[in-house]
């Protein structure tokens, strides 16, 4: 019987994948016999995950370029395809934030997450997806976050970036699910990443986050591989334009 779940062999580039839960993604994707194209700000940050995947007999290059470039992104491009070969699956992962009271909150910062976690979405798909449209296939994962729905204070802008961001993913099913590419996001919780840590060792939120996700518990980054290789398989065949929370049962328990 035929492995529906199967990506070996497929070229997945995974934005912001030199630490966190981009790092999980092209880990997981690697250990599945996938081509992994690790993505991040330098060769300095990049060039670290490349060894450790390599080390493990997993396949991966590095390519750093900046997401919100759209001429370093198609040269990243061109030069990934003439080498690897044509990308099969997007991973939209790289993101940053800033925390800050909203009416305190600087332009710069707001501009800086928006065009970071929307526009480089953007900007790095539409320097991708001509290759796709012209192959006729091709699978779009962006990450979003369970905050496109439920905000708290300080991450006005990250919010909005994320909201933002699964208007997009349905935007980019409709425009171009008649060339056979599927774009759908995955929601994460609350993961334990560089990113979260502090929220994780600040004992009053570890205590909101218990107390509100129904597992009672912070995500692994390894647990939202299951949703990525699903997406970017033919398991998902017929998906497109949706979002799958991967929270602890955070959405449903509100």
């Amino acid at each position: 019987m035929r492995n529906l779940f199967d990506v070996s062999g497929r070229v997945v580039l995974i934005t912001g994948s030199s630490r966190g839960l981009g790092f999980a993604f092209a880990q997981g994707f690697a250990e599945a016999g996938a081509k992994v194209i690790v993505n991040g700000t330098s060769n300095e940050t990049v060039e670290p995950v490349v060894d450790q995947i390599q080390r493990t007999d997993g396949f991966a290059e590095g390519y750093p370029f900046d997401i919100t470039d759209k001429a370093a992104v198609q040269e990243a491009v061109a030069q990934i395809e003439a080498d690897i070969g044509p990308i099969d699956v997007l991973i939209n992962n790289a993101g940053i934030q800033h925390r800050s009271p909203l009416e305190q909150m600087p332009v710069e910062d707001w501009r800086a997450v928006i065009d970071t976690n929307l526009t480089g979405v953007f900007v790095t798909t539409t320097g991708i997806v001509p290759g796709m449209i012209a192959r006729r296939r091709g699978a779009i994962i962006n990450i979003s976050s369970l905050t496109a729905e439920g905000s708290r204070p300080t991450i006005a802008p990250y919010c909005s970036a994320k909201a933002g961001l699964e208007a997009l993913t349905r935007s980019m099913a409709a425009e171009w699910g008649e060339h056979n590419i599927r774009a759908n996001a995955i929601a994460p919780g609350y993961f334990i990443t560089d990113m979260t840590q502090p929220l994780a060792d600040d004992a009053e939120f570890d205590a909101w986050v218990m107390g509100n996700v129904p597992l009672n518990r912070w995500g692994d980054p390894s647990e939202l591989l299951g949703a990525a290789i699903f997406l970017a398989s033919d398991a998902s065949s017929y998906i497109t334009g949706r979002t799958i929370s991967v929270d602890g049962g955070w959405r449903a328990a509100l």
